[in-house]
Formats: C-alpha cells, structure tokens, sequence
C-alpha cells in the first residue's frame, strides 16, 4: 500500500513526524508532500497568483510552497503522478478541528482533495485544553492511538468522494475512553474573540482568536466526543447541497 502523508503545521512539523510512524506501521512506502511553512486556517483554498515551488528533502519527500491543497494537487498530478497513493493521511495537525473548524483547517481540506481525486482519506488532529502551549502540546494520544484507529478504516466501505475526519482527545494515553462516531457539531458563532494591540511603530493590528466553546444542540457531535475522553471518527462528505430546500426554491421560480 503506498500512503501519502501532508497536513496543514508545515513539512518540520511535529506531528507529521508522529504520522510518518504511523504510517510504518502500515507500509513501507510512504510518501511526504506537505507545505514547505504552517498554513493553519488556509481551508480548501489554492495558489494561482504566484508560481508554486517544491523542495526534494529526500527519497518521497517534498515541501511544497503553497497551501495543503496545492501539496496534495503537486502530489497526485506531478510528484506522484506514475505512482498514485492509495491512501491520503493528513496531520497530525497540532489542535483541534471540530465542528466548522472544518471548512477552515488546510488539515482537513487536504483530505478533502484527496476524496476529490478518489483517494482515500484521513484526517487526523490532536485537542489540547488551553491556549499559548507552543511546542508543549502533548501528541501522547495520537501516538498511542493512532494505529488502532486507523487499522479498521484501512478497508473501510467508504463511499466516494468521502472522507474521515478523527480527533484525539487532550488526555493522557491511558486516559482515552475509546471511540466514538460522532456528527459534525456547531459552535455559536459569538465565540470569536479579536485580540487587538500596537506595534512598536504605533499601528494596531489585530489577532484573530476563539473563546470558550459553547454548549451545542445535542450530546452526540465530535465537540462532546472529545470532551467527554473519547477520539471522535466523523465521516464528512464534499456535496454541501441543503436537499430539504431544493423543492422550497423550485416552487419560488415555479
């Protein structure tokens, strides 16, 4: 099986050395293409303003000046191009990617293209519980995990154009409670926080930050899966078609 590592913290990243050896443990034929610098919170989106540069570190590893989709499109149309992946893994991002943190993380996104090209593909993403830890942040779950959470969606009757979106809880190894197959959750938006302050040369600038999370719908979304001690596997899909308003909006122009 031939596995294609990325992820969105960037090619020196802590947590796609834990995914390489994850990824051993399932074949020797492992390929790296990720972004050359972090590229947290760049979504789905691709370069097409600026030419695109990749950097060969190695035998199958290459850093790609660009976001994770533009790694993941360089991958699979010219780095890999005669030898395809059967297997897209993308992380272990260093942070959470819950509820619509989805349609922001580059980890989740580079999944995302992997399910566009009809690969097969994973997300994975490591929780931790408070702000301003850096290179601190604990991997210890993911590491310990990892393989027996990947082992059953392997060959997993996923249905096309999907993919698989796992995150591991901020808690000791030994402390997981075990799996849980979550839906998607949904935050309040008013958890947004603008953290504003002066340079030294007088200007303000701002910082984009999240508060608290708050108390969502229903007890049954990836956010209480983790919270409560467990790895929440959610499977997402690409057709964001709203299908209960399709008749609604047919009638309007009836």
């Amino acid at each position: 099986m031939r596995i294609l590592l990325t992820n969105d913290d960037g090619y020196h990243a802590p947590g796609l050395k834990i995914l390489e050896a994850i990824a051993a443990k399932f074949s020797d034929d492992v390929w790296i293409v990720a972004p050359a610098e972090e590229q947290s919170g760049a979504g789905h989106s691709l370069t097409l303003s600026r030419p695109i540069r990749v950097r060969k570190h190695g035998e199958k590893r290459f850093a790609v000046a660009g976001t994770p989709t533009d790694a993941v499109m360089m991958a699979l149309a010219k780095i890999m191009h005669e030898h395809k992946p059967d297997l897209i893994l993308s992380g272990v991002n260093r942070g959470a990617n819950l509820a619509e943190d989805v349609t922001y993380s580059g980890t989740v996104s580079a999944a995302m293209e992997g399910a566009l090209a009809g690969v097969r593909s994973i997300a994975l993403s490591q929780v931790y519980n408070r702000e301003g830890m850096g290179n601190s942040v604990s991997f210890d779950a993911a590491t310990a995990w990892g393989e027996r959470v990947l082992r059953p969606l392997i060959d997993a009757p996923l249905e096309p154009r999907t993919l698989v979106n796992i995150n591991f809880p901020a808690v000791a190894a030994d402390a997981v409670k075990g799996v849980r197959i979550a839906q998607q959750g949904l935050r309040d938006y008013g958890r947004l926080q603008i953290v504003t302050n002066r340079d030294p040369r007088g200007y303000e600038y701002h910082w984009f930050a999240l508060g608290p999370t708050v108390e969502t719908p229903a007890h049954s979304t990836d956010l209480e899966a983790v919270a409560d001690g467990y790895i929440a596997v959610t499977p997402l899909h690409l057709d964001l078609t709203h299908r209960p308003s399709l008749a609604m909006l047919g009638a309007l122009y009836g």
